[in-house]
């Protein structure tokens, strides 16, 4: 007997697992702080009959409100569609369909993996950037994983009966050899990749301010003293700056190092991706477990990145735009990458990137692909506005010197550093031109830009919402124009294809419009 559909409105209300009290204390702490931070204070000036009271108000406070929201918080799980009551006072219904869901993800932390609850997060193709449309935030796995299935066979309509939403196990999927996977050497391959001139400057400023108080800063004799003056080899490096310098820089490239080892280890470790009826599904994570799908359909553009050293290596990422809002970081969790920029594969070939892209209709750019240089008003246009900016720079300085009245072979400087600002913003611009060019090849648009931080976008022209003409009245006097092209989802101001010839540019644009179904 075939069951009766019941909408999301007259399904039972199921409540979060009572351990996720527990992984909402840490929260919860966060929010008063500065309370905890007051009763400390009055602790210390031996006021401890009144700090003792702050801390109970506290705990109370804190307790009651977690128990309060667990009590007010309720999910229905329907034939089309799953319902959120959540609020205390002012109370909420958030109502998701099916249909809208692009992205269902299992999260455990190791408090929850401990205890066995997970966080399960869905989100909508018209969610904002980063913003997570619905969040059950600690049922037991097992339920959390019968309710991605359930919503992943309704998106396929498959019908009702397909999971009930009330299944109390998780139906079990049959393990097939993973479409890619790393182990434990290609993540740690990736961690030295993952060192970041961001990361070596961010250690070198907290070595000259916390380090420098605490007297660990690689760059000063007492931090190298205890541990080189047994040593023969610590003579010069106490007796030189150059030598301090050079112990200095190298301790901060292995904690640099160091550092991108851990966090793609955490990140990265047990990295899996399977190919599902509808889409893929990504596994990884040392403590904190991600199990995220994401529907084929959803998937607008893919996007291959590399750098010079990787690239040497013959290593590539494979990421994938989807609809669930712009990605590349901003406005997700901690540790999370944005919602739209879903990692398919964070370091493999091309020969290991092309089975994942043909499941999406892609394939990888090869020595036949035919790429068309862009403009060199690219450059020109760069070298004309630098030059002006440096000039005006060296301008300045030397009316400076003047006005201090300096010494005759002072007034070089200006000038030198003028000249040597040019030729390196130029040598970096014309590095740039030489790795941005594009190509039309059939029913796809390909731009590759980027020297150090390399990007290659596959975009499907089906996939093309609108694309716009840029014009500035300083481009225009070289000539060139930049197209924007726009995909669901994508991010605002879509992908920028520079420096074209005017007349080429408004081609590219009719034909990138005329492919549109």
């Amino acid at each position: 007997m075939t069951p009766v559909p019941v909408t999301a409105d007259d399904a039972p209300a199921e409540r979060l697992h009572p351990l996720a009290l527990l992984s909402g204390i840490g929260r919860a702490v966060r929010n008063v702080v500065g309370g905890i931070a007051a009763g400390g204070f009055l602790a210390v000036q031996g006021r401890i009959g009144v700090a003792l009271m702050i801390f109970a108000g506290i705990a109370m406070m804190t307790l009651g409100g977690l128990f309060l929201h667990w009590r007010r918080f309720s999910f229905r799980v329907g034939s089309d569609a799953i319902r959120i009551d959540s609020g205390i006072v002012s109370r909420n219904q958030r109502t998701i369909p099916f249909d809208r869901v692009a992205d269902v993800s299992i999260e455990q932390g190791p408090l929850q993996r401990v205890f066995g609850i997970a966080r399960v997060t869905l989100e909508t193709g018209g969610s904002a950037a980063g913003k997570e449309e619905g969040v059950l935030d600690g049922i037991a796995l097992h339920r959390a994983e019968a309710l991605r299935e359930y919503v992943r066979s309704m998106r396929q309509g498959l019908g009702a009966s397909a999971v009930p939403a009330s299944a109390p196990t998780a139906i079990a999927e049959a393990e097939t050899p993973a479409l890619f996977a790393m182990d434990l050497k290609r993540v740690l391959t990736l961690g030295f990749f993952n060192f970041s001139l961001a990361v070596l400057a961010g250690l070198f400023g907290a070595s000259q301010t916390v380090g420098d108080a605490l007297g660990i800063d690689p760059f000063k004799r007492r931090f190298w003293t205890p541990i080189l003056e047994q040593n023969g080899l610590g003579d010069f490096l106490l007796a030189h700056r150059i030598g301090l310098a050079i112990g200095g820089a190298a301790v901060l490239v292995l904690v640099g190092i160091a550092t991108g080892l851990l966090r793609t280890v955490l990140r990265e470790f047990g990295f899996r991706l399977d190919r599902t009826g509808n889409g893929f599904r990504r596994r990884r994570g040392l403590l904190t477990r991600t199990d995220v799908s994401l529907p084929a359909r959803r998937i607008q553009a893919g996007l291959i990145a590399t750098g010079p050293i990787r690239n040497r290596f013959g290593w590539r990422a494979f990421k994938v735009l989807s609809l669930a809002g712009e990605g590349g970081g901003g406005g997700g969790r901690k540790g999370q990458e944005g919602r739209s920029n879903h990692v398919l594969a964070p370091l493999a070939s091309d020969a290991e990137i092309a089975p994942i892209a043909s499941h999406i209709g892609l394939t990888v750019p090869d020595a036949s692909t035919p790429w068309r240089q862009v403009s060199r008003g690219y450059v020109t246009s760069a070298l004309a506005l630098i030059g002006i900016v440096t000039g005006v720079g060296a301008v300045g300085g030397l009316l400076f010197f003047v006005a201090l009245n300096a010494p005759l072979q002072a007034y070089a400087w200006p000038p030198l550093f003028a000249l040597a600002g040019f030729l390196a913003l130029g040598l970096l611009r014309w590095f740039e031109w030489r790795h941005t060019s594009y190509a039309l090849d059939g029913e796809r648009l390909l731009i590759r830009s980027g020297w150090w931080s390399r990007r290659t976008l596959l975009l499907p022209l089906r996939n093309v919402q609108s694309v716009t003409l840029k014009e500035s009245s300083w481009s225009r006097r070289f000539g060139i124009a930049s197209l924007a092209v726009d995909v669901a989802g994508g991010r605002s101001g879509g992908q920028i294809l520079p420096a074209l010839p005017r007349d080429q540019a408004r081609t590219i644009r009719a034909e990138l419009l005329s492919a549109q179904p």
